[in-house]
């Protein structure tokens, strides 16, 4: 009797619940992993306990997740003594990596299943396997992934992701991806121009284009497009209203890249480009390849050319020997660029990593470190905000704000958030909103027309 014919009726009634840590990616893994599930017969729940597939899809780029993560397993293990026929599943790039893996393995019992960013195919596979023996199934793969058009459930109807790569060659000293991720693979430029056209016709109007560093999409594979080219292509296609990427490595922005954002209208106004440190001396230490003032005129480029941009950040706090003097270097480069906002971090050690050998600097002058860099940042935020007040901007409208139903958030083009009262039949639309309020985080306004 074939498998899944056997279990055709056992997913009928069955509930499903996913709690994603990390990035875009990792959202749009889990997003694919949903589809899997509900092509089973599960429907999702956001109460976890009343689940009968849970799963953690996990991130190891940073400390805190890692820790949370074993927290909210180790919170089930009541509960799988109390209904055993529940399974849950941890995924994702801790199950990617040798260490984090064994303590899922050596110390989780109430965990059943385990699988890797490469294995999410699989996943039905894995749970008949599973429903069949009774016993833990791991499956962890290091093999290259298909480019293979990928089907998922979006948390929308439009707004879509779409990986254009995997993986990263940058090896920065600090980061565990590479090691979780695999080596980059870049997918064929024609497979996902064939994914971004049937989404598109679906209705979907915002497309991000995800990679751990698309400005280097191509550079391995004979196919002959650049990131460049891609996204050129990409926002020709019909239907495509907004185009956004995510994540760019300086030491790759070309000019061409710029001139294409800048040639194209539907590519927004909103570039993410990860500093880390304004000191030369840490960025050399971190293996980012490029200097603070070649950021700084890259920066300085895309300002000039498409005016009006917002441009984001990331920054590591307290890296292993960083000084005050390469603190203060960090200060003074946010405030020469002037962020419209910023992912700012304290280093977390990541294991394998060359900085996790490093000697690393004492909390209390880290978290110092850290509040006033936060001190700087926040002033300009809320001064680049107020800018907004007075002008009219389109919106997309993505749903309700979690503190007040009755007020609708969105986004700009520069991914300003945005809240507004407005009707809900409004959601998915995009509309113009007159900005009249702001704080350092959002702006707000009212709906025009």
């Amino acid at each position: 009797m074939e498998i899944k014919e056997k279990y055709k009726d056992y997913f009928k009634g069955k509930k499903y619940n996913i709690t994603t840590f990390g990035c875009q990616m990792n959202e749009h893994d889990s997003e694919r992993i949903s589809y899997i599930l509900e092509d089973l017969g599960y429907t999702y729940t956001e109460i976890r306990e009343e689940a009968d597939f849970i799963l953690f899809n996990t991130c190891l780029v940073r400390e805190n997740a890692e820790l949370k993560l074993y927290g909210q397993v180790s919170s089930l293990k009541k509960l799988k003594k109390a209904h055993p026929e529940k399974i849950i599943a941890v995924s994702g790039c801790m199950m990617q990596t040798s260490t984090a893996r064994e303590v899922i393995v050596s110390k989780h019992r109430e965990v059943d299943i385990v699988f890797g960013t490469k294995n999410i195919n699989s996943l039905a596979d894995l749970i008949y396997r599973y429903l069949e023996t009774g016993e833990r199934v791991v499956d962890v793969s290091t093999d290259d992934v298909k480019d293979d058009f990928e089907k998922y459930n979006s948390t929308n109807n439009f707004q879509a992701y779409v990986n254009i790569m995997r993986g990263c060659d940058n090896f920065c000293s600090y980061c565990i991806v590479p090691e979780s991720r695999g080596r980059e693979e870049s997918r064929r430029p024609y497979s996902i121009i064939e994914e971004v056209e049937y989404l598109a016709s679906q209705g979907f109007k915002e497309f991000t284009l995800l990679g751990q560093n698309v400005n280097s999409y191509g550079n391995k594979s004979n196919d002959g497009f650049t990131f460049p080219e891609l996204l050129n292509r990409v926002a020709k296609i019909p239907g495509v209203e907004r185009l956004r990427f995510t994540s760019s490595h300086p030491k790759d922005l070309s000019d061409e890249l710029i001139y294409v954002m800048r040639d194209n209208d539907n590519i927004c106004n909103y570039f993410h480009l990860p500093m880390q440190s304004g000191s030369n001396e840490v960025l050399k230490k971190m293996n980012r390849h490029y200097t603070i003032e070649k950021y700084i005129e890259r920066a300085n480029k895309l300002k000039s050319e498409i005016p009006g941009i917002a441009l984001s950040t990331d920054i590591i706090v307290g890296f292993p020997t960083e000084t005050e003097e390469d603190f203060q270097a960090t200060i003074n480069a946010c405030k020469e660029i002037e962020f419209d906002s910023a992912f700012t971090f304290k280093y977390s050690p990541r294991p394998k990593t060359v900085a996790a050998k490093m000697p690393t600097i004492d909390e209390a002058i880290v978290q110092d470190r850290f509040q006033r860099l936060l001190d700087e940042l926040y002033p300009i935020f809320n001064q680049k905000n107020k800018e907004y007040i007075g002008r009219t901007v389109e919106v997309l409208i993505e749903g309700e704000s979690k503190n007040n139903t009755d007020i609708l958030t969105g986004r700009t083009d520069t991914f300003k958030l945005v809240h507004v009262k407005a009707p809900k039949d409004l959601i998915g639309q995009i509309v113009k909103v007159k900005i009249t309020d702001n704080t350092s985080f959002t702006i707000s306004g009212e709906l025009v027309n």
